[in-house]
């Protein structure tokens, strides 16, 4: 009988030496960024359509020929005020909803890709133990033309690097928003 007791004792123990680790596993760091930061996010982009820089940029990406909107190319007096760019039917299942005020301005929100969350490649653990640098992947999905019109190319499937910062709190452990000087000494 005293083998099957001292069996369940090195469980107990095993199990409660489990539950009570301070360290943060790739799986925890994974499940609380993709939370947090709330992966799969879709990345947006504002389209000025009565900005005539935003109908060059429009123009140059070939969003007219691909038939995703008409862009006016002549300035008559009768059409001040008009939008420079007319956004098709074709383009609709790109659009995001768009504020009111931001409508009166003539911006219509598009949508450029999804951001997923791939996998946490590392955690490391600060010195004190209560803090850690975690860095994970993120690929770009669902990349629509519109990323045409973004400054930086948006190259789907291509793993992005990024670093989230985490603290040990009573109750668990957190992302920070702001990471302190402490994760910038180590």
């Amino acid at each position: 009988m005293k083998p099957f007791h001292a069996g369940i004792l090195c469980l107990f123990i095993t199990i409660y030496a489990s539950c009570s680790s301070s360290g943060l596993s790739r799986e925890k760091a994974f499940a609380i960024i993709q939370k947090e930061m709330g992966y799969p996010k879709v990345s947006d982009w504002e389209i000025f359509t009565g900005d005539p820089k935003h109908a060059q940029k429009f123009l140059e990406a070939g969003l007219e020929q691909q038939g995703y909107g008409v862009v006016r190319k002549t300035e008559r007096l009768m059409d001040m005020g008009k939008p420079y760019i007319t956004l098709t039917e074709k383009s609709k299942e790109f659009w995001l909803p768009t504020k009111e005020e931001d409508k009166k301005y003539a911006i219509q929100l598009v949508r450029i890709a999804e951001e997923t969350l791939v996998a946490v490649t590392g955690v490391k653990m600060l010195s004190s133990g209560k803090k850690a640098i975690v860095e994970y992947t993120t690929e770009f999905k669902k990349v629509t033309p519109f990323a045409a019109l973004l400054p930086v190319p948006v190259t789907p499937d291509k793993a992005n690097a990024n670093k989230a910062y985490f603290s040990l709190y009573d109750d668990g452990w957190r992302l920070e928003q702001k990471p302190d000087m402490d994760f910038m000494v180590e």
